[in-house]
Parts: C-alpha cells; sequence; structure tokens
C-alpha cells in the first residue's frame, strides 16, 4: 500500500498584485528603502521581482494586522557568531513547520511524499536568490554533485539525515522547478531535518560559490582567493564562503527575509531586506516590513540590562525568568512591552547523572535505575518551583509538555513526588546502608557518597536551584557540590568521564508530534550529558565513542531505528509512546520544572508579535515560526 502525501502552498488566498507599467500602484507597492536600487536600475519593479506565485500569507486569517514598510530593529547578541540567530528567526524554509506544528511549503510551492521514501519537490517559478539570479533546480544539482558528492568537501559521505539506512538518496532532476529524492526505505527524518532552526542544506547558490569549487576554478585564481581568505585546502574555502547556517560572508546570495551586510570581525552586523523574498501580504505587499536588523555585540551577562534600559527593540536571548521582574519595571521607564512565551524543552532545568564516568564506582550506581529514582524521589520540585520560578512553572519529570499531542501524565509524574522515605529505602535497598559520622552514605570503597554537579555557569538559576537540591539529598544521606567551568572545558570534562552529573536542560523538544523524530530519548550525539560517549557511537557511525552497554539504552536506540523505518504515522506514535516511557522511567535524565516561561522584549510600537507563544530551538525556531517578516512598526 502506498501512502501518498500532497502539500500545496502559496496559493492561498488572494493577493492584489501591482501590474506593471502601473506607477501608482508601484509607488504604494514598493518599500521606500529600495527607491535608489530601483532609481539606478539595480533591481527590476516587485512584480518582476517575485516569483509568480509568491507564498501569500494572508494577515487577518492569521490573526495579524497588515502592516507597512520601514524601521530599524536594534537587538543585541554576545558574540559576532550569534549573527546565526538571523537564519533561524527569519525561518525561510524548502518546508517549514505551521503554528500547529505541520508540515507546509514554505520557500517550495509545493510537495509529495509517497511512503516517506520518494519527495517530490516543486520549486515556485521566477524565485530569485538575493542577488537576483535565478533559484532554480540547478542549485539543488550543483549541491548533490559538487557537495555532497565531493569528497574533499561532504568526507564523511552526507548528513545522518540523508543516509538514514547507509546508503544516500537517488537525486533527479525532473525539470527546472522540480527536483526528486527517492530512498529505497522510508525516511521520516528527511522532513523534519528540512523544517528545523539549523535545516539540512541540499541546495544552495552555484552561480555564486562555483568561482571557490576546484571543478570550475582555474588553479591560480582558486590559490588567490585562498590566501584572500586565509584558508589553506580550497575545500575549507568553499565551506567558508558557503556557510548559511553562520552568514559571515555578505556576497553568499540567500533567500533569507534579510540578509548580511557586514563581514566579521565586526561589533555591530547590518541585515537588510532581501529584495526577492519570495513571501507577500494579501494586499501585495512584499514581506518583510521591516527594512533592517542591527545587531550589536555585547557581553552576555549585560544583555539584559541594556535591554532593560531600551537600548533592544527586540530581545528573546541573552534574557531569562530571572530578569523578568527588571524588564517588567522597564516599561515605566521606555517604550517596551514584555510578554512572556512558554518554553518548550522538557525541563528547564535537569540534573544528568553521567552514565559514562569515568570512576567505575560511580558508573555503576548511576547505572543502578533504583540510585537514580532515588534522586529524583529526594529533590522537592515544589520548593524549586515555588523559589526560583515563583510557582508559575509546572513540577514534572523531563518529558513533553501537555501541549504536545503525545503527552501523557504518567510520563510527567514518573518519580517525581517528594518522597524521602522511599528514596532512602531504595539507597539502602542498593546496599548504601553505612554512613560516616555526619550521616553521609558510604559508597561500596568507603568513600562519601560526595555528587559534583557540574554547570557551564552561564545562568545564576542553575546555582540557586542547586543549593535547594543540596538540602533536600542531605536528608537522605548525601552530599552535593557544586563545580562551574566554562562551557567549552564543561563539554570537554563531560566527553572525557570526569563530569559525574551536570545540571542542564531536559529534552530540546517538548511539544513533539509523532512526525517529528525522538533522537532526543535515546544516545544520538555527543552533547547528551547523560550518555556523550553512546551518543558519540552513533553520531559518528561506531568510529569513536562507545557502544551502549546498558540493556534500556540499547532499546532506546532499536525503537528510534524503528521509527526511522516507518512510513506509517501510527506506527511512528506507537515508537514515540514506548520511548516516552522507558526514558521517563529509567529517569535517564532528573527532570525538574517545565512549562516554564521565557521573557521576549519588544518595542511598544512593534506589531504582530505574540503576547503569548511557545519558545524554544527546535521545532520553533525561537522566533521564527511567529514569521519576524511580519512585524511592523506602528509609527514607522
Amino acid at each position: 500500500m502506498v501512502t501518498r502525501r500532497t502539500f500545496i502552498g502559496g496559493l492561498i488566498g488572494s493577493a492584489i498584485l501591482p501590474s506593471a507599467g502601473n506607477a501608482a500602484a508601484d509607488r504604494d507597492i514598493e518599500p521606500e528603502f529600495l527607491r535608489d536600487w530601483l532609481r539606478a536600475g539595480r533591481i527590476p519593479a516587485m512584480v518582476d521581482r517575485l516569483p509568480t506565485h509568491p507564498r501569500i500569507i494572508n494577515m487577518k486569517e492569521a490573526g495579524l494586522q497588515p502592516g507597512v514598510y520601514g524601521g530599524t530593529v536594534r537587538t543585541i547578541i554576545g558574540s559576532a557568531k550569534d549573527i546565526r540567530y538571523m537564519t533561524v528567526y527569519g525561518y525561510s524554509r524548502l518546508v517549514g513547520y505551521n503554528e500547529k506544528l505541520q508540515f507546509q511549503p514554505d520557500i517550495l510551492i509545493g510537495f509529495t511524499s509517497e511512503n516517506d521514501s520518494v519527495f517530490t519537490f516543486h520549486l515556485r517559478e521566477g524565485h530569485r536568490w538575493s542577488d537576483g539570479q535565478p533559484f532554480t533546480a540547478d542549485d539543488f544539482r550543483y549541491w548533490w554533485e559538487d557537495v555532497i558528492l565531493n569528497k574533499d568537501l561532504t568526507p564523511g559521505g552526507g548528513a545522518l539525515e540523508l543516509r538514514p539506512h547507509g546508503k544516500l538518496p537517488r537525486f533527479e532532476v525532473i525539470d527546472p522547478v522540480t527536483v526528486r529524492y527517492t530512498w529505497d526505505e522510508p525516511n521520516p527524518n528527511f522532513l523534519p531535518a528540512l523544517a528545523g532552526p539549523l535545516p539540512l542544506m541540499i541546495f544552495g547558490p552555484g552561480h555564486y560559490l562555483k568561482q571557490f569549487h576546484k571543478k570550475y576554478q582555474d588553479d591560480f585564481r582558486l590559490s588567490a582567493l585562498m590566501r584572500e581568505n586565509r584558508v589553506k585546502k580550497w575545500a575549507d574555502l568553499h565551506i567558508k564562503m558557503s556557510r548559511a547556517s553562520r552568514p559571515e560572508n555578505p556576497d553568499l546570495p540567500t533567500l533569507d527575509p534579510w540578509r548580511n551586510t557586514t563581514a566579521p570581525p565586526a561589533e555591530q552586523f547590518i541585515f537588510v531586506r532581501n529584495p526577492f523574498f519570495h513571501r507577500i501580504d494579501e494586499n501585495g505587499v512584499q514581506l518583510p516590513y521591516i527594512d533592517r536588523f542591527i545587531l550589536n555585540v555585547s557581553s552576555s551577562s549585560i544583555i539584559a540590562a541594556k535591554a532593560g534600559a531600551g537600548e533592544s527593540d527586540l530581545q528573546a536571548t541573552g534574557v531569562d525568568f530571572n530578569d523578568y521582574t527588571f524588564l517588567k519595571d522597564a516599561e515605566k521607564r521606555f517604550p517596551v512591552k514584555v510578554s512572556l512565551w512558554t518554553q518548550v524543552r522538557g525541563s528547564r532545568v535537569a540534573l544528568l547523572p553521567n552514565l559514562n564516568c569515568a570512576d567505575e564506582v560511580w558508573r555503576n550506581i548511576f547505572r543502578d535505575v533504583r540510585f537514580r529514582r532515588a534522586l529524583s524521589l529526594g529533590v522537592d520540585r515544589h520548593e524549586i518551583n515555588m523559589v526560583a520560578f515563583y510557582g508559575l512553572g509546572k513540577a514534572s519529570a523531563d518529558t513533553v509538555l501537555p501541549v504536545s499531542p503525545l503527552f501523557k501524565q504518567e510520563y510527567a509524574d514518573a518519580f517525581i513526588a517528594h518522597d524521602p522515605d522511599e528514596a532512602n529505602r531504595l539507597l539502602d535497598e542498593i546496599g548504601l546502608t553505612n554512613r560516616d559520622d555526619d550521616g553521609i552514605r558510604l559508597l561500596p570503597d568507603g568513600r562519601r557518597a560526595a555528587i559534583t554537579v557540574e554547570t557551564p555557569g552561564e545562568s545564576n538559576l542553575d546555582t540557586d536551584v542547586l543549593e535547594l537540591i543540596r538540602d533536600h539529598w542531605r536528608e537522605i544521606g548525601l552530599a552535593l557540590f557544586t563545580r562551574t567551568s566554562q562551557r567549552d572545558v564543561f563539554r570537554s570534562r563531560a566527553m572525557s568521564g570526569t563530569i559525574m552529573m551536570s545540571i542542564w536542560f531536559g529534552i530540546d523538544n517538548g511539544v513533539a508530534t509523532a512526525d517529528m523524530p525522538p533522537n532526543q530519548l535515546a544516545p544520538t550525539v555527543d552533547d547528551q550529558l547523560q550518555w556523550p560517549l553512546w551518543g558519540m557511537y552513533y553520531l559518528s557511525a561506531g568510529q569513536e565513542g562507545s557502544a551502549p552497554d546498558l540493556p534500556e539504552a540499547k532499546q532506546l536506540v532499536d525503537l528510534l531505528n524503528q521509527w526511522g523505518r516507518s512510513s506509517r504515522f501510527e506506527e511512528r506514535e506507537a515508537v514515540w509512546h514506548q520511548m516516552l516511557s522507558l526514558y521517563t522511567q529509567q529517569v535517564f535524565s532528573i527532570g525538574l520544572i517545565n512549562s516554564t516561561l521565557q521573557p521576549i522584549v519588544k518595542s511598544a510600537k512593534m506589531q504582530n508579535v505574540p503576547d503569548r507563544a511557545l519558545y524554544g530551538f527546535d521545532p520553533t525556531s525561537y522566533l521564527g515560526l511567529y514569521m519576524p517578516d511580519t512585524f511592523w512598526f506602528k509609527e514607522a
């Protein structure tokens, strides 16, 4: 039985498009920001630079207000590399999520999926890159033949999402606006990978990138370009100049709503509107409404203070819930408004016992599920919620939130009751019955049961929570110490097994649907701090790290592989529930509080920014899901 899904976009609603030669319409419809370019003939009129069928965003149907052109948004970033947020915020994707977290065409005008193994993509005729060059199937062909299949540029054989069962798909160009990817087995990872905050790259501006490719450029010129950009290999040159996820190259054509105009190093980065962006509102007004973003680099530790001093028109990163009172008070002094969005993580703070800990005694103890359950039962989450979150969060295991269609109360409730008696009973059952004069339990080798919990020290919230847990665990005979280190050191210590336990966020995606991959519930990447070596083993296809040797962890990997071979929604949903049940019953991460709130600071003049929404990296792309290209200034 063939399951065929067809998605058509871009033709929803109707729009009033300016006709060629209609001066009044042109005058009303063209952004003032582009007037000089239009007068100089550097860009064509809007009717000639939009795709034949642009994507129409019907503002009123979406509960938004149609806007007007103009204005500059100031925002603050913690370092130059954080210009990557603009790619996340722009959320221009072949296929993206809508606000119900369902797939919809965006850059594509439509696509079909057959058994999740044959994907046919239809591009918009007349769509152009930000430099005005055509965006066609050749840009997919270039990336496939000259990047993915080139061993210098892609030595590992391609992203795992492209070879989930070990083999790359077959790629075809059907015509100038149609391409197809075919796998022999289902690949349900493909669409989520394209819709994510850092999308899987399967196309690029070949007309621009060929100058950096050995196949197309003569050796003399290529060597000059390598010297100019301070790289030793042509592959490094191509990678540097083509990196869309961190838009450091101002000359790289883009399909995003804004393009970078500033080369690093710099203390300020200016992004300006893309004249060829493919979205319009129902009145034929081209998006984005806002002309420019100015990103000012500052120390991460003072972003909240600067935002509260009126130095940002839109700020989501660099501020946390413990800044809310200060930011709310700023509304009295500056024309800013502060909203609270719900964080999508499975837990705002979670404790992660390192099952790959280098200390053999502790490693064996951490791998005993009774110990992990005792740790969880020993925590008073109600106190943490009241003290750290003013009672606004929810005590929960590290799992999906109630807004997820996969939510079950039993997952959230797993071992979260504060029950010191049961925790003590479990610890006695394990054999940790001997104690020292201070009442601290003794390990089998005679050492005190003193757990060092490490943190990258990026949030005072972590240390505040650990202060409370120190007292909770004292009741069950465990000592807790805190160690703070910089993130890079923190990560390398985790990989080496030096870290016993860490405090970090819970699972990234707490609003998952069955169509999203459950890889966060199994050892799949090396930054999962409860099992980094097992994650590295999966990520490197067995070349690095070590294979899981705990039966329940192996079972999670097996279930993940089952999900990856399924073409039916019902099968994927069943796998998700098996994994959520196993993960929470095994307490592989000790969730504390979720459904916590994230302050969003915006100019009081800015329209169409939701008062309430979901906030997270994956799948909502921070602000991206809510289309910042539709934000506008009331007095622009």
